[in-house]
């Protein structure tokens, strides 16, 4: 399998199985190579023997049409082994660049999902400019900067002012709230829980609203 010409023209993916392919033919080189090595040892010349006898003339012992042949055979062989172990060396290499470009698209694209939900999130209503430590805000995770996207039953779409919030408020004290917040780009859900504390109010956070 040669990997000149058509295989590498540009946009041919290497792929595993090519190079399964290459290791393959590279082995069944090997073999031949060894054959041809035994039929060289079985006439008992090798790949250097000499083919003529002492007072130069061919030696009858031996075939000699046969020996040539198989030294002629391992001479290509061994053009085509190194040939194709260059095939093999360029494959991997392909291949493992194949595979790491692989990786940094995926790693590219993990981090566009975050943008692409950031991109989704609706746009908030109120920020959060002031939460006093030990209140309920405080202990719900609420923090000061996080721009509110939903508090109980008030959202984007519904809100007017923040008397809205404070209605929903009033009507929940004691009774948990889901919150929404964008924090750093990203969705917070947390449960708010207006109560009684030391404090004033059932919050103990101020809400500002966003202008739009």
């Amino acid at each position: 399998m040669k990997m000149t010409g058509e295989n590498r023209a540009e946009g041919f993916e290497i792929t595993m199985d090519d190079v399964k392919n290459l290791i393959k033919k590279k082995d069944e080189i090997e073999e031949q190579i060894k054959a041809y090595h035994d039929v060289l040892e079985d006439q008992g010349v090798g790949v250097e023997g000499p083919l003529v006898d002492p007072e130069g003339y061919p030696r009858a012992d031996v075939n000699l049409y046969t020996i040539r042949d198989a030294r002629h055979n391992i001479s290509c062989l061994q053009n085509d082994h190194k040939a194709i172990m260059v095939e093999i060396e360029e494959a991997l290499h392909k291949l493992h660049a194949a595979e790491k470009a692989k990786q940094e698209r995926d790693e590219a694209e993990s981090q566009e999902e975050p943008m692409e939900e950031q991109v989704a999130l609706p746009p908030p209503f109120a920020r959060v400019d002031a939460v006093t430590y030990g209140s309920p805000a405080s202990g719900a995770g609420l923090k000061v900067g996080d721009e509110v996207i939903e508090f109980g039953s008030v959202n984007t779409n519904n809100f007017q002012n923040l008397q809205n919030i404070a209605a929903v408020v009033q009507h929940s004290e004691g009774k948990p709230l889901r919150v929404a917040v964008i924090r750093d780009g990203q969705k917070v859900q947390m449960s708010l829980t207006p109560q009684r504390w030391s404090g004033r109010g059932l919050l103990g956070c101020n809400i500002v609203p966003v202008q739009q």
